[in-house]
């Protein structure tokens, strides 16, 4: 029987602060990695991110693949990119879902789970989903 799972990696960094109409915007990095450790080969489509900031303002992000790539991952087989994300608070949240479409037609989301966006340090996240 087919396996559809996907380990998930999320490293934030903090980047830096700057002054934008006098506001205090927070620039962060991250990097998330993800690996086919299914027994199929699945293609990312979209990508959904939810960013939490420690005001309570939200911001949604959906689009087609990560960085204008849709990779298709064989068992085993990673990818990884980096993105960023701006704040106007020193820390924050992000987690959200890819979408992915395995080579037998089979459609399914992996969670991203949530990680912190800290302007004082790096954390790291990882969890194996289906």
């Amino acid at each position: 029987m087919p396996t559809y799972q996907f380990h998930i990696e999320a490293t934030p960094t903090y980047l830096s602060c700057t002054e934008e109409a006098g506001q205090s915007v927070y620039q962060f990095a991250y990097a998330v990695t993800f690996t086919n450790t299914g027994s199929v080969p699945a293609q990312l489509i979209s990508r959904h991110w939810i960013i939490n900031d420690a005001q309570g303002h939200t911001d949604e992000v959906k689009g087609l693949g990560v960085i204008g790539q849709q990779p298709l991952l064989n068992p085993g087989e990673s990818f990884q990119y980096s993105s960023g994300s701006r704040l106007l608070t020193p820390h924050g949240t992000m987690h959200g879902s890819f979408f992915f479409v395995a080579a037998d037609g089979h459609r399914f989301d992996v969670p991203v789970p949530l990680f912190v966006l800290e302007a004082r340090g790096q954390t790291t996240t990882s969890r194996t989903l289906h």
